[in-house]
């Protein structure tokens, strides 16, 4: 049924879910598994009244972010070798608008599904936060399962 199965992870708890699941599923069709994390980029520090806030330089962000990237990353790893799923690929990249980065990947990937975990945020918080996992169900035309 399927070929290649992406799933994308903050690194978060319901990320796991979503993985295991992506990897489950992966199993069962002799499908492909990849792995993404997708970080936003380094904002500077803002100045106000006197002030800085965010005093992180760029390298100790790029550094933060690429060992928390490392360990969601590992996740997928772990699930997928319980699985049994032969092959993997793990990707982590930097983006604005992460939703934007995870359709791309899927689209130069060649992925028939992605697996994705959704907070389940409603009304304003939804509104004000936004949600990733809607923005892709939006825009992908590549089918998506959501874990909650």
């Amino acid at each position: 049924m399927y070929k290649h199965i992406l799933v994308p992870t903050d690194g978060s708890k319901l990320s796991v879910k979503a993985i295991r699941t992506a990897a489950r599923l992966a199993e069962l069709c002799g499908a492909k598994l990849t792995g993404l994390c997708v970080t936003p980029p380094y904002v500077a520090p803002v100045h106000a009244e006197g002030m800085t806030y965010g005093m992180v330089s760029p390298r100790s962000y790029k550094d933060l972010k690429e060992k928390e990237a490392k360990k969601a990353l590992a996740v997928v790893d772990i699930e997928a070798q319980t699985s049994g799923v032969a092959a993997l690929s793990k990707i982590s990249l930097t983006a604005d608008q992460p939703w934007k980065a995870i359709i791309g990947v899927a689209r130069s990937k060649r992925c028939d599904l992605i697996v994705m975990a959704s907070h389940g945020r409603r009304g304003l918080s939804a509104l004000l936060l936004g949600s990733e996992t809607a923005k892709v169900l939006t825009h992908s035309k590549t089918p998506v399962l959501v874990c909650r």
